[in-house]
């Protein structure tokens, strides 16, 4: 319950699409991908940054590494 809560919050907080796509038989474990369709980079990244921050500080979940592709 703590992802899907998670995702929500992301999902109507950024306005962002979440996804759960990976390790879904582990408890421990969540690999979450988001997704922002901008203009630019900067505005993308700009909102990616604060979703990062948000699930950082919300103290459920800890980060251990991201990745970012550019389409």
């Amino acid at each position: 319950m703590v992802v899907k809560s998670v995702k929500d919050k992301i999902r109507s907080r950024f306005n962002v699409s979440v996804a759960e796509t990976d390790h879904h038989d582990v408890w421990t474990r969540a690999d979450l991908t988001v997704a922002v369709v901008a203009r630019d980079r900067g505005f993308a990244d700009s909102v990616l940054d604060r979703v990062d921050r948000f699930v950082e500080s919300d103290g459920r979940a800890v980060i251990q590494g991201t990745d970012r592709d550019l389409f």
